[in-house]
């Protein structure tokens, strides 16, 4: 068999595809984007970049009832906007497979919260499983979806960002073809009304009753007998921490950790003298064994905030090891210890920036010199709200932007005056925002909002959305037209101006915000890494350069200070020409330009 190198996401939509999926739903979000990207190049499959994560898993619930292999893919907190749908197709069973891949993001590195998604599965009361590199995400999709329909169940399969973009491995295999499962309409099954749902939740527990029976003998739990001094249960990423750490210790890895074999933890536990509960984040496992009244060592060493990985593993339990028998924890020696922390040390702080040239920058610059509090949103922009520009005031979730200034407008009423603005993104807007612009309207909120159209969905790599007119396989589609969506919505008020050009941005935001009625800016200019032609740069006159410093409020990565004069990369600068329009002693401008 071939093998090949990839990452978590890629074996997955290979997976996906050998297991014989037709259909694959997705809201692009790291670390979840790449998987229907990958999935999106096999032409037995659909695939589609959905309006919100809901509209997915409602789209792959609708090819499971109609007979078919499906996936939903998303982060975590994609899985809150899902969570409607999913909690009752927990109760409706599935027809075709279906699984709902939660890649969750321990270490927040682009994401708004740290959740453990492992609890969505047992509030659905649906098999959760966790791979530990990437042929076991792939191998573990065909099983899911095995599973699901063996047990008539959703199947969450959960990664985290270091699986998700781990590369690994991974022996390829061949398409199995499965066909369609016959529909036929079942409204006891598929309609929940009060009486069928509560039908149903007896069928959801007996199935909860045979999951747990078929979890003591899963191949997808394992028992790895070393010295049976230490015993470790683990699962996930920490599998591979673990092992790296303590290669001479027991463990029981655990692929399936929801529902959890209760006698195949017990007995392991009896046959160690000291048994660790090797986890990310929430004490998911831990605290159920601990129910069962069973000893074990877990979060009293292993921390339940951030990104787990060899080294804490190293100083917590393996330090605790290495007081047994050092020789059981290598890692674990004082000496290496050091070393470690010393890296750690010396690792230099990189805070994400704005791209050179990125048109939000100037919204964002005229919204703190006109100092306006301002409800944001997710998206490449939310950097609106770090040093220099600082312009932003808050950031929950998607499309809360609307909804956090509305509050914020009717809580304090004319302290703020006209001050609220909401800001976000063109994908964020279709995404969840059009909700919360209808509230606005109708419940008579003066707020202007701005959405930043910059043309595509840039944060997670630039993936089409329904105002971009391409679908997820490049295909041209309908482009909804955002001015004729906010004026259906009931704003009488729109204005489109080209972020790059700072006067015009300012007299819309003045004269919006000024208005008695609610109000949209159309703040449009592509991502600046999407334009195929470079500008003419800009360049610095020495002699009329006073060193200012002025223009460095804009945090373009371009700019930079020698200790006397302003320094423009040549590389990075993009020639927006923002800095040219700021600079007061007009020391900045395109070049070619500087001597006229």
């Amino acid at each position: 068999m071939k093998k090949e190198l990839l990452i978590g996401n890629h074996a997955l939509a290979r997976g996906a595809w050998e297991a014989g999926v037709r259909v694959a739903a997705a809201y692009p979000g790291t670390p979840s984007t790449e998987i229907v990207e990958a999935i999106a190049q096999y032409k037995e499959v659909y695939a589609e970049w959905s309006t919100n994560e809901k509209v997915a898993l409602e789209v792959a619930i609708g090819a499971s009832i109609g007979g078919a292999r499906a996936l939903a893919a998303m982060k975590h907190v994609g899985v809150n906007v899902a969570a409607d749908p999913l909690m009752t197709l927990a109760y409706t069973g599935v027809n075709g497979g279906l699984i709902l891949v939660s890649a969750d993001d321990p270490g927040l590195f682009s994401s708004q919260n740290e959740q453990d998604n492992r609890f969505y599965a047992r509030m659905a009361q649906m098999p959760c499983l966790e791979p530990s590199d990437s042929q076991e995400v792939k191998d573990m999709v065909g099983f899911g979806f095995d599973l699901s329909e063996q047990f008539d169940t959703p199947v969450m399969l959960r990664l985290t960002t270091r699986v998700a973009h781990s590369y690994s491995l991974v022996e390829l295999g061949e398409r199995k073809e499965v066909s369609l499962k016959d529909y036929s309409k079942e409204p006891t099954k598929y309609v929940m009304l009060p009486a069928y749902g509560k039908a149903r939740h007896y069928v959801v527990e007996e199935r909860r009753k045979k999951l747990m029976e078929y979890a003591e003998t899963s191949p997808l739990n394992r028992v790895e007998w070393a010295d049976k001094r230490v015993g470790v249960i683990t699962s996930g990423i920490a599998y591979q921490y673990v092992k790296e750490v303590m290669p001479d210790v027991s463990v029981l890895k655990l692929g399936l950790t929801y529902p959890l074999p209760e006698n195949l933890i017990r007995e392991f536990i009896n046959n160690v003298e000291t048994c660790y509960v090797v986890e990310e984040l929430e004490p998911f496992i831990e605290d159920q064994i601990r129910a069962w009244g069973l000893p074990v060592i877990g979060k009293e060493l292993i921390p339940r905030v951030d990104e787990l990985n060899s080294n804490i593993v190293a100083k917590t339990v393996g330090a605790k090891v290495a007081e047994l028998d050092p020789e059981l924890a290598p890692l674990a020696k004082p000496e290496a210890m050091q070393a470690a922390a010393t890296a750690e040390t010396n690792l230099p702080n990189r805070p994400p920036l704005m791209c050179a040239g990125c048109p939000h920058r100037a919204v964002f610059y005229i919204l703190k010199k006109l100092n306006m509090v301002v409800a944001g949103d997710i998206g490449c922009y939310t950097l609106g709200a770090t040093p220099p520009l600082q312009a932003m005031d808050t950031c929950i979730c998607m499309g809360a932007s609307l909804g956090v200034s509305l509050g914020l407008e009717k809580a304090r009423g004319n302290e703020f005056g006209r001050k609220v603005v909401g800001v976000i993104g063109d994908s964020t807007f279709l995404h969840s925002g059009m909700t919360g612009l209808v509230n606005m309207v109708y419940n008579g909120g003066n707020g202007t909002l701005i959405i930043l159209d910059n043309s595509t969905t840039a944060m997670t790599g630039h993936q089409d959305h329904p105002g971009t007119g391409y679908t997820a396989s490049h295909e041209e589609a309908h482009k909804v037209d955002l001015e004729q969506v906010v004026k259906g919505l009931g704003i009488k008020r729109v204005q489109v101006v080209d972020n790059y050009d700072l006067k015009a941005v300012e007299k819309a935001i003045r004269e919006e915000t000024e208005a008695d009625e609610p109000s949209v800016i159309i703040a449009r200019r592509p991502c600046a890494l999407l334009s195929k032609e470079k500008e003419a740069t800009c360049v610095v006159d020495p002699e009329a350069c006073r060193g200012c410093k002025i223009c460095l409020r804009l945090g373009c990565p371009a700019l930079s200070f020698d200790g006397k004069k302003v320094v423009v990369d040549q590389v990075q600068c993009n020639g927006c020409g923002i800095c040219t329009q700021i600079c007061p002693a007009k020391a900045i401008v395109k070049a070619g330009e500087a001597n006229e």
